[in-house]
């Protein structure tokens, strides 16, 4: 047997609200009275309880529905944003791939072009020091100096 006021307590309810529960389920007439005080029985006090919070489970319920609907639009919505990102991901690691192998063509079109320099840059350079060793180029200059001289001479006469 538990008090009016116990049973607010236990709810979380004011003894007004119990009190309004318990008219609104015909239950004022079975109360019994002890040491001045209304008590309810155990049959009593589950329907109390039961009307209480079987229409807040019943809203708990509706709204947790409600809310389970927009968490399962919100997961759906990102998984579709998801695979967009998956396939964005996908075409941005072939354009690497892409632009790796070609960086490593013209790297090594750069290298061989580099070699050619150079070997080229050799010849010229041994070409030069033999030219400067036979004396072939001081005379193939002093060549070109007398034909210059000799154009010039034979128009002065």
């Amino acid at each position: 047997m538990k008090t009016i006021k116990q049973i607010a307590t236990e709810t979380g309810k004011s003894k007004q609200a119990v009190w309004k529960k318990i008219d609104n389920l015909g239950l004022r007439s079975g109360l019994t009275k002890t040491d001045n005080r209304l008590t309810v029985n155990e049959q009593q006090e589950a329907l109390i309880i039961q009307a209480f919070f079987g229409a807040e489970h019943s809203t708990v319920n509706r709204q947790s529905t409600v809310n389970q609907r927009a968490v399962d639009r919100l997961v759906d919505s990102l998984q579709e944003q998801l695979k967009a990102k998956d396939l964005q991901i996908a075409g941005q690691q072939q354009t690497i791939k892409e632009l790796t192998a070609a960086n490593r063509e013209l790297t090594a079109a750069l290298e061989h072009t580099t070699a050619s320099l150079h070997a080229a840059q050799a010849l010229h350079a041994g070409t030069m020091q033999k030219q400067l060793a036979d004396g072939s180029g001081a005379e193939a200059g002093q060549a070109k100096t007398n034909w210059i001289i000799r154009l010039f001479q034979k128009r002065s006469k």
